[in-house]
C-alpha cells in the first residue's frame, strides 16, 4: 500500500510547477482529478518536440507529469462548473491551484468559502510572489524567477553573462516543495483534525535553491558573482579530457588526498583547506596538463578506483543508458500515447521506500477522459450530467483506452 492511497487530491493546476506536484501525490497512490478547461487546455498539453501529440494536446511536456491521474472538463467560470467544483471539493482531501492571486475567490471559490463545506480540506495557492504583498498580482514563468531572484546572475561568466538552466529547475524544485508542504499540512490534520490554507510562492521556491548564497551575503557580506564551471578549489571543476569534458570532484581534504596521489603528485597534497584557495591556479595548471592524457570514460573509472568523484559530461541519451536508473526503477514504462506501439519511460521520484515505493500504473488522460465519471462520484445524477454537458458547463473527452 502506497502513502496516498485514499486520499483525494483535486488539481487545478496549469503548466509545471503546480501538476508535477499533484504527480508526486498521484505516484504515492493519491487519487489525483486534474480540472482541465474546456477549450483551454493546460498549455503543456500543446508543448514538446513531437508534433503530432501536441496536436493532440498530448505533448510531451504533459506526458511527463500526467500519469496516475484522472481528467475531468469544467469551465469554472460558468455557475455549473462551480457547481461542480464545490461537489468536488466537499469530499476532497486536497486542494491545489495556481490561478492569480484572487481569481477563484472572485468566483466563490476561494480557500474561505471552501472552508465551510470542508474544514478538513488543505487548501494549496501556488502563485508568483504570494497571495498578497507589493508583488501579489504578478504572474510568472521558471525562467523569469531565475532572472528577478538572481539565479540566472549565478551562471555563465563574466564573457558569456548570465544563463537560464537547461532545465527547468524552478519549476520542478516548486513542485516539490509544494507536496513537501501538503505532506506537512495533512499531518498537521492528522493531529488536530483541521485543514489549512497553504500559501507558496514560487520567488520564494528559488530562494531555498540558493541559500548558501543568500547566507553568505547577509551574514558575511560576500555577494556571489558567475564563475561558469570554476570552484574556488582546483580539485573541483571542468576539465578538458582527450575526448571532452570530465567533471571533477576532489572536494574534501581525503579526496584531494587521494587524488594527487593517484596521479602521482604526493608535492601537490595539503594538509588545511585553506591552503587550497591561494594554490588554484598552480593546481589547476596541472590538472589541466594531465587530464589530457585520457580520455573522459578512462578517468572516470580511474578515479573512481581511487576513491575520487568524477563524472564525464554526458548527453541525456548516454546517462539513461545508464545500468544503475534500471537497477533503481526511477524511469517507468507506460504505453505510449495515441495508439502508437511500444512505451515511454518516465521518471517519477527519486527516493525508494522499504514499504510502498512511489509508480506509475496508468497513463496521462485526454482531456476531460473522466469528467461524466468523476462528476457520479461527486453524486451528479444522469439528468444533471447531461445538463452540465449541454450547456457547457462541462466537457467528456475520449475516454480512457480509447487510443488503443
Amino acid at each position: 500500500m502506497r502513502p496516498f492511497e485514499r486520499l483525494r487530491v483535486i488539481d487545478a493546476t496549469h503548466v509545471l510547477a503546480g501538476p508535477f506536484a499533484a504527480y508526486q501525490l498521484a505516484v504515492m497512490g493519491a487519487d489525483v482529478i486534474k480540472i482541465d478547461r474546456p477549450g483551454e487546455p493546460d498549455q503543456v498539453r500543446l508543448q514538446g518536440p513531437d508534433v503530432e501529440l501536441s496536436a493532440a494536446e498530448m505533448g510531451t511536456t504533459y506526458l511527463a507529469q500526467g500519469a496516475n491521474k484522472r481528467s475531468a472538463a469544467l469551465d469554472l467560470k460558468t455557475p455549473g462548473g462551480q457547481e461542480a467544483l464545490r461537489a468536488l471539493l466537499r469530499d476532497a482531501d486536497v486542494f491545489v491551484e495556481n490561478y492569480r492571486p484572487g481569481a477563484l475567490a472572485s468566483l466563490g471559490l476561494g480557500y474561505d468559502e471552501i472552508a465551510r463545506i470542508n474544514p478538513r480540506l488543505v487548501y494549496c495557492s501556488v502563485s508568483a510572489f504570494g497571495q498578497d504583498g507589493p508583488r501579489g498580482p504578478e504572474t510568472g514563468y521558471d525562467f523569469v524567477f531565475q532572472a528577478v531572484a538572481g539565479l540566472m546572475a549565478l551562471t555563465g561568466t563574466e564573457e558569456t553573462g548570465p544563463l537560464k538552466s537547461g532545465a527547468p529547475v524552478v519549476d520542478y524544485a516548486t513542485g516539490y516543495m509544494t507536496a513537501f508542504a501538503i505532506s506537512a499540512a495533512l499531518f498537521h490534520r492528522e493531529r488536530t483534525g483541521r485543514g489549512q490554507h497553504i500559501d507558496l510562492a514560487m520567488f520564494d521556491a528559488t530562494l531555498m535553491l540558493m541559500s548558501t548564497h543568500v547566507t553568505a551575503l547577509t551574514a558575511g557580506g560576500k555577494a556571489p558573482h558567475p564563475e561558469g564551471n570554476r570552484f574556488n578549489v582546483a580539485g573541483v571543476g571542468a576539465y578538458d579530457t582527450a575526448d571532452g569534458l570530465l567533471m571533477l570532484g576532489a572536494a574534501n581534504m581525503r579526496q584531494q588526498k587521494r587524488l594527487w596521489e593517484a596521479l602521482d603528485r604526493p608535492d601537490m597534497v595539503k594538509t588545511r583547506h585553506a591552503d587550497r584557495i591561494p594554490a588554484h591556479a598552480a593546481e589547476a595548471a596541472v590538472l589541466r596538463e594531465v587530464m589530457l592524457t585520457r580520455t573522459a570514460s578512462e578517468w572516470e573509472a580511474f578515479l573512481r578506483d581511487h576513491g575520487v568523484p568524477a563524472g564525464k559530461v554526458r548527453p541525456l541519451e548516454e546517462a539513461l543508458a545508464d545500468p544503475q536508473l534500471a537497477h533503481r526503477g526511477v524511469l517507468q514504462p507506460l504505453p505510449q500515447p495515441l495508439g502508437r506501439a511500444g512505451e515511454y519511460r518516465v521518471p517519477v521520484a527519486p527516493f525508494l521506500m522499504s514499504e510502498g515505493s512511489p509508480s506509475v500504473s496508468t497513463p496521462p488522460p485526454h482531456l476531460g477522459a473522466h469528467t461524466t465519471e468523476v462528476l457520479a462520484e461527486a453524486g451528479f445524477d444522469p439528468e444533471r450530467i447531461a445538463a452540465l454537458l449541454s450547456e457547457g458547463a462541462a466537457v467528456q473527452g475520449r475516454a480512457p483506452g480509447a487510443d488503443q
